[in-house]
């Protein structure tokens, strides 16, 4: 962000202020370079930070740079606004573990399709669209394998200029096809099938050959373990990803207690029945304080849909 600013800004950057929600880095790493140099070099005379850097590399040491370069800083403006800004870096840096979205479109009565199976579309174009956003600002997207055999989605982000994320299937038996769009339609992003050890091996074989990449994660009770499959995402430098699975899924996720935050989109409709199925599926809790809480909770509304965002309490 700093580079763009310095370059949008031009020769106007000397002798301005530059404001940053995260301490500007001191090493080079996956993504970028350091930071730190181009801010002293780009003549500005005030640095302002929302919120130290957690990596142990950096931590301060840009900050204790940029004044040693005669630069005023101040720190702590809106630290927790930062903080929020950055929450998927924050947690990949202090766990090594992807910050989880689970995003859910359904009906007030909460159903995400009807016992026929039809479910395009239960929201709007907006919230639709609001989906692709999410797509795009997370490094992945993770559905089970019965959401591919049923839908047979791309998991692209269909916004202008939109980064499509690595799509993460979950299928401890390799029953994803080789004719599925996430594995014969070209993206920028390339397609993970989680699976589990045991599996079969010439199945993976003819996936791996068709261009999948077969990722072994541990077992659990014959299904993949989700909370080892966020470590080995976590080692991959994924910092978030986004849930969009089936009922099913949405229930392991939230069960292994992977998810940080919940986006809901839902459709001012009622689609009634004991036979539709539920947004969640698995066992409901015996007692309502087992119930999951959602913890500083906002509305809105995305076209004539509302959309409900809060954090998992854990």
């Amino acid at each position: 962000a700093e580079a763009i600013a310095r370059r949008k800004a031009g020769a106007a950057a000397k002798g301005s202020t530059l404001y940053v929600t995260l301490e500007p880095c001191l090493h080079t790493n996956k993504r970028t370079p350091p930071c730190t140099p181009m801010v002293i070099s780009s003549g500005v005379k005030r640095v302002v930070v929302g919120m130290i850097d957690p990596n142990p590399q950096v931590s301060g040491g840009g900050i204790k740079a940029i004044r040693k370069a005669g630069i005023e800083v101040v720190t702590g403006i809106l630290k927790a606004e930062a903080e929020r800004l950055n929450e998927a870096f924050v947690k990949h840096m202090k766990t090594g573990i992807p910050f989880v979205t689970m995003k859910i479109a359904q009906t007030l009565d909460g159903k995400i399709a009807t016992a026929s199976g039809e479910s395009k579309w239960i929201t709007g174009p907006d919230a639709r669209e609001a989906g692709h956003y999410l797509r795009d600002i997370n490094d992945a997207i993770l559905v089970g394998v019965n959401t591919v055999l049923k839908d047979d989605p791309r998991l692209s982000t269909r916004i202008p200029g939109g980064r499509d994320p690595i799509r993460i299937i979950v299928d401890s038996t390799l029953r994803t096809p080789l004719h599925a769009k996430i594995i014969t339609q070209r993206s920028s992003a390339k397609t993970v099938i989680a699976t589990v050890p045991g599996a079969p091996k010439a199945r993976m074989k003819r996936l791996q050959d068709a261009g999948a990449e077969v990722l072994v994660i541990r077992s659990l009770g014959g299904r993949v373990d989700l909370k080892d499959l966020m470590r080995k995402l976590g080692k991959r430098d994924i910092q978030s990803v986004l849930i969009e699975g089936g009922a099913e899924v949405h229930a392991s996720a939230l069960k292994a207690g992977i998810v940080d935050k919940g986006v809901l989109f839902i459709a001012p409709m009622l689609m009634t029945g004991r036979d539709s199925l539920p947004s969640i599926g698995g066992k409901s809790p015996v007692k309502l304080s087992q119930a999951i809480q959602f913890s500083e909770a906002e509305v809105d509304t995305v076209g004539d849909d509302l959309m409900v965002e809060g954090y998992i309490s854990k």
